[in-house]
């Protein structure tokens, strides 16, 4: 029987080229969506195998499709694996026009690439078209998954119909960096909304009749970072990180400033270190609002909230999903090496779900710019690496 290795690889690259010139920012996956199906199709995969979920009616953005779920029965022994990729882009990456240059591929114009993560679909789109060439009955169960709205908080795997999904015994998120990193966990993430309150008043004619909302946000952001709760955080109740990312506010420079709003975030990989960084957050925030008033007394308010984005999770080096995905990298003449990220993943959700995930790489670089460029050697051995997990045990 052909082997992984064995793939080929010039259609494997063209699978790529194919997905990643589809404009497909999160909301907007429908048509490369309907591109995956339609190269399935080809390949032999009957239509009745082929799913969507409804998860873009419960994801925030309302989007014109759900996560795409295809099912390979195989021969209905053995482990069920999963392997996973996202769909979307950033808008950078909307209008990417790929060309191949020495030894890598890179958007001839000035945008992103996209492949994050069209690299990853291309991959598993290629394990699963060789495996249904090779005829799915010769193989244990597998399930492959194709998310939506990745990049703008998980929300394809956070809403992910797992009853259409079943039962899976080990799984592979296919997303950035090197194919020989194995990441087994990730940090968990808390996202914060600020709105702060003061009274307006004319800047030059009576400034202490307001209360600004910007110094308010100027001693909140200054107590945070010289108490060392802004940036790399390291305590005795443990370790993360926190930012404020977005602050609006202001109309006129003549206006003493009664509203600002921002946007923080609070990370660790110890959900109660989180808490904890989310909390003092709020405090300086709390106690800056509360001390600038007005001449008379009036003092500023504060609305804060925040909510999780995903959870952390780490899964042990004996865990299957580790092992197989170690094997794996091994056939490929690499050495692979665990790690845990410090960004959040789909498989953070998967976790939630009772899904078991490590992700490994295909090659990105530079992602999220114009100079995005794909490593064409790690992507095919990606495509390997794929094509192995879902034919192992044959």
């Amino acid at each position: 029987m052909k082997s992984e290795n064995d793939m080929d690889a010039d259609i494997a690259l063209k699978r790529f080229i194919d997905l990643t010139q589809i404009p497909g920012r999160s909301g907007e996956e429908r048509d490369v969506a309907d591109r995956i199906v339609e190269m399935l199709v080809t390949a032999g995969l009957d239509e009745s195998q082929i799913q969507f979920d409804d998860a873009h009616s419960r994801t925030h953005l309302k989007g014109n499709c759900g996560n795409l779920i295809v099912t390979l029965p195989g021969n209905r022994s053995g482990v069920r694996t999963m392997l996973s990729a996202h769909m979307d882009t950033v808008p950078i990456c909307v209008g990417s026009q790929p060309v191949v240059d020495q030894g890598q591929v890179r958007s001839s114009v000035k945008t992103g690439l996209g492949a994050d993560d069209r690299s990853g679909c291309a991959a598993i789109l290629t394990a699963a078209i060789e495996r249904i060439r090779l005829g799915d009955e010769n193989f244990p169960p597998a399930v492959i998954a194709f998310f939506i709205q990745e990049e703008i908080g998980l929300h394809g795997a956070r809403c992910l119909d797992v009853a259409k999904v079943g039962q899976i015994d080990r799984a592979f998120n296919f997303d950035g960096g090197s194919p020989d990193k194995i990441r087994t966990g990730a940090v968990g993430g808390e996202r914060i909304n600020i709105k702060l309150t003061g009274t307006p008043a004319h800047a030059g004619v009576a400034p202490e009749q307001g209360a600004s909302a910007i110094v308010m946000a100027a001693k909140a952001i200054a107590d945070l970072d010289g108490r060392g709760w802004l940036g790399k955080v390291v305590k005795d109740e443990g370790v993360g990180t926190a930012n404020v990312g977005i602050i609006n506010g202001g109309d006129a420079t003549n206006v003493i400033t009664p509203e600002v709003t921002l946007r923080a975030e609070g990370r660790s990989h110890d959900a109660a270190m989180r808490t904890r960084i989310v909390q003092e957050i709020r405090d300086a925030f709390t106690k800056a609002a509360e001390s600038v008033m007005t001449d008379s007394g009036v003092k500023g308010t504060i609305d804060f909230d925040s909510n999780v984005d995903y959870e952390s999770f780490r899964l042990s080096d004996d865990h299957p999903s580790v092992e197989a995905a170690s094997v794996a990298i091994k056939r490929i003449d690499r050495t692979p090496t665990c790690e845990v990220a410090n960004g959040g993943l789909d498989a953070n959700w998967l976790f939630q779900h009772g899904i078991e995930a490590v992700t490994l790489g295909c090659g990105q670089k530079n992602i999220h710019t114009v100079d995005e460029r794909l490593e064409i050697g790690d992507f095919l051995d990606a495509c390997r690496i794929a094509s192995w997990l879902i034919t192992a045990g044959a």
